[in-house]
């Protein structure tokens, strides 16, 4: 069963920015699943590199090209979460996404928590063409992990999420807590394939 959906949002609706990590580092900042089993496959690393976008389209976007964000509240269901995960480019150049972000939680120091979101295939890899200050996104959707065996998961809250943008390998992050494993192996994040627009209704940018 989907528990993804695109379901209307109060006017409490706010953004969560990510800090972007280029080369140099910075501290993290710190402020705050369930589709078919054959809909979905692990994430074979944290990083998104790997899903090249056709010939003949813009370059990929760089991380340094974006401004990463959460809509936030979630739309809640079954003991999970679903976030719109944001990507506006706030360069001066056109540039395409394509396929699916890395994103994992992380403690502070930015050090990974538990396994790496695993890749729901629910949507179709398209290429998503942003000109100077368009958006797309993806559904991220996190799980109760008080669902695990404690000796399987070690719960804990993660600080924030380590995201990097389809094809690319220097990531950003957004502070804002979730419920986490410490352990790998539990499937607490899931995240779709990148497509157009905020996927928030009656907001645009």
């Amino acid at each position: 069963m989907n528990l993804i959906k695109r379901m209307p949002r109060s006017g409490k609706f706010r953004a969560i920015v990510a800090t972007a990590i280029v080369a140099g580092g910075a501290a993290i900042a710190v402020p705050a699943v369930a589709a078919s089993a054959s809909t979905v496959s692990s994430a074979s690393t944290v990083s998104s590199v790997g899903t090249a976008a056709p010939a003949g389209t813009p370059p990929p976007c760089a991380t340094s090209q974006l401004r990463v964000w959460l809509g936030v509240p979630g739309d809640g269901s079954a003991g999970h979460v679903a976030y719109q995960l944001e990507f506006s480019n706030i360069s001066a150049r056109t540039c395409t996404l394509f396929g699916y972000p890395g994103v994992s939680a992380v403690r502070g120091g930015g050090v990974q928590l538990g396994s790496a979101a695993a890749r729901d295939a629910a949507d179709p890899k398209k290429v998503v063409t942003l000109g100077r200050g368009a958006t797309a996104h993806t559904f991220l959707v996190t799980a109760n992990t008080s669902v695990f065996p404690a000796t399987a998961c070690h719960q804990t809250t993660a600080v924030g999420l380590k995201v990097f943008p389809p094809n690319t390998t220097s990531p950003a992050f957004i502070g804002f807590p979730i419920p986490a494993c410490a352990k790998a192996g539990p499937v607490f994040l899931r995240v779709r394939t990148v497509v157009t627009g905020t996927g928030i209704p009656a907001f645009s940018t």
